[in-house]
């Protein structure tokens, strides 16, 4: 039997061209922030420059590109390209403002009010006891709840996939209210003092006056921009369907948080 690296006509494989629709700044930005992470760990090489790694990372996140597809086109294997995604989400994650610092900021700025939304991220069935608790009766399939924040013009200042991460408590504190949608409708159970303010619900029992419809007309467009935020983050691919652990998840969703403030605000 003869061995042979060589491919077979067939199986020879291809490689296309794909254009990022990403500023240079975000790529500088990631290349930058892992020569400095290499030089802290003191890991002088790697067999792509930090460059190249950057746009590979980039791709990844924004189109949902395969690994093992990123990996064939740039001659490394599937783990490295991995390892490399991974260790730049960490990065990225670590540079995204805690919950309070992001509150205290706002304050600080003259703003009297957030503004607060969720969603649900589709993600792959889990297995065990966790798969009944990850899947959404309302979609009809899998996902995890993830919890944003943005200013009164719809810039992205904090985000998380846990539900509520003791939100009342941090806006209290920072001397802030929030608006949002009836889907937080009994989150914030002071009266007297609301901190989140959801507006009005019809029921069957219960018809809105005109008073309370126009009071949710005003609440609706007071809280148009958060769409906004959330369609600018929505703009990474990744995010189409999560295929990492739950768990992780949120370190994910901070580093596109980063890049996306990056991309917005360039």
């Amino acid at each position: 039997m003869t061995k042979t690296r060589k491919h077979a006509e067939e199986t020879c494989p291809l490689v296309y061209q794909c254009r990022l629709p990403l500023s240079t700044r975000t790529v500088n930005h990631l290349a930058d922030l892992l020569r400095r992470h290499l030089k802290v760990i003191r890991s002088r090489w790697r067999i792509l420059p930090p460059g190249k790694i950057a746009v590979i990372v980039l791709a990844v996140l924004r189109h949902d590109k395969r690994l093992a597809d990123m990996a064939g086109g740039n001659n490394v294997s599937e783990s490295t390209v991995r390892r490399w995604r991974d260790e730049l989400i960490a990065l990225l994650a670590a540079q995204a403002p805690r919950l309070d610092r992001a509150l205290k900021k706002v304050a600080g700025q003259g703003g009297e009010v957030v503004l607060i939304d969720g969603t649900l991220i589709a993600t792959q069935r889990r297995t065990g006891k966790a798969d009944r608790r990850n899947y959404s009766g309302k979609h009809h399939h899998h996902g995890l709840h993830v919890l944003a924040l943005t200013d009164e013009k719809g810039r992205l200042i904090w985000i998380s996939a846990a539900r509520h991460d003791h939100i009342l408590a941090h806006l209290r504190a920072a001397g802030l209210g929030a608006l949002a949608d009836l889907g937080f409708r009994g989150l914030g159970n002071d009266i007297l003092d609301p901190v989140i303010v959801t507006g009005f619900h019809a029921s069957r029992a219960h018809k809105l006056t005109p008073a309370e419809k126009t009071a949710n007309r005003v609440l609706a467009v007071g809280r148009a921009p958060v769409e906004h935020g959330f369609a600018h983050l929505k703009n990474w691919r990744t995010l189409t369907k999560l295929r990492t652990d739950p768990a992780q998840a949120t370190h994910l969703l901070r580093a596109l948080l980063v890049l996306t403030n990056i991309e917005v605000n360039r």
